[in-house]
């Protein structure tokens, strides 16, 4: 007799009402280990996925990674969205894929459509396509939701669990990476419209910078003239010294080894402390002891080929955003470039001014 599936956690409900628990600040020891038990059953997913599309971006020069969703990010998440129920939260499980242009993650996104096997793409073609339809914050990109399904007796635990998979290209990438160092560095939050507004507001101009410079397309200020794009931002970027801040950073050093599994430990004096391991089960139970002896750290288990692979997917935790800063210099200068000599010169002047 086939034993029954048992979703992780116990029961969808059962996931939801600790995820509420949570969110409400009464979670019993119970609870956390049912989030613990659901949470690890989506590296199943996740090995899964990575899998289909290495083989799908072989020969290619497409980097892909893998991570995990935070402890503290999902617990953060539920709180701000109060009718968010836990077991419907479909990014706990990540795959991240970066292109070169808008044209390769294009094609190979409707080719990824068009894959047999089971899982289930939960959303239409556009519902998450962040480049047609550009957040406020300034976000770029294009997100797509499977949910897991398959008919072999090891997986089936696994079905319903969701995955979400991004793409970005390099230009839209460099620009989430500073996004994220600047959440670090600073005690603003723009990623989740948390903090001092200008740094959301200059972050947003940028994205609309990089969309035209390099990508030519729009960002989230599609109605605003190269002139007026540049003239505030360089306004809010004098006020907050944001670049002046980004350059003087200075890239973490630790070494990465080129075991598959790395967990990276950032704490608030912007120290990183890297540990590798060449087992996922060792390397996720590795991560849930330190989520709970270090829980005001930024803890998570990331998995690339190599070392070059986790610092180009995750430079954000190498407060790298050496990147960002050279696109955004060439943006300027293209930008400045497409306005009129008269334009040209009143904004020089309106820099030298401020």
């Amino acid at each position: 007799m086939t034993k029954e599936a048992v979703y992780p956690g116990g029961s969808k409900s059962r996931v939801n009402k600790a995820g509420n628990c949570v969110r409400d600040k009464s979670a019993t020891k119970e609870d956390l280990d049912i989030i613990e038990t659901w949470r690890a059953a989506h590296r199943g997913v996740l090995n899964t996925f990575q899998a289909i599309l290495r083989t799908r971006t072989k020969h290619t020069d497409i980097t892909v990674a893998q991570r995990h969703k935070r402890k503290n990010t999902i617990f953060n998440k539920l709180r701000r969205f109060p009718s968010m129920n836990l077991a419907r939260m479909d990014d706990v499980a990540g795959c991240r894929l970066i292109f070169k242009s808008v044209e390769e993650l294009n094609s190979f996104r409707e080719g990824f459509h068009k894959a047999r096997f089971k899982h289930k793409r939960r959303n239409n073609e556009e519902k998450y396509n962040y480049l047609l339809f550009p957040k406020k914050t300034g976000y770029r990109g294009i997100h797509d939701v499977y949910e897991y399904d398959v008919n072999s007796i090891a997986g089936q635990n696994l079905a319903g669990l969701y995955i979400e998979i991004q793409y970005r290209t390099l230009v839209q990438h460099a620009w989430a990476t500073a996004v994220e160092v600047i959440g670090f560095i600073t005690e603003s939050q723009p990623k989740f419209q948390e903090g001092d507004k200008r740094y959301e507001h200059a972050m947003a101009l940028a994205s609309e910078m990089l969309a035209r410079a390099h990508e030519g397309l729009k960002g989230p200020f599609p109605d605003l003239t190269d002139r007026e794009i540049l003239e505030e931002f360089l306004k809010v970027d004098h006020e907050l010294s944001l670049l002046q801040t980004l350059r003087g950073l200075n890239q973490v050093k630790s070494q990465i080894s080129d075991k598959r599994n790395t967990i990276l430990i950032f704490s608030e004096t912007g120290e990183l402390e890297v540990k590798s391991y060449r087992d996922a089960p060792d390397a996720l139970r590795a991560l849930f002891d330190l989520e709970k002896q270090m829980p005001d750290k930024d803890i998570v288990l990331v998995r690339a080929d190599s070392s070059e692979e986790v610092r180009l997917a995750f430079r954000n935790y190498f407060s790298d955003a050496r990147e960002f800063i050279r696109l955004i210099d060439e943006a300027c200068e293209r930008l400045s470039n497409h306005t009129s000599s008269e334009d040209f010169t009143h904004i020089v002047e309106f820099v030298n001014s401020i």
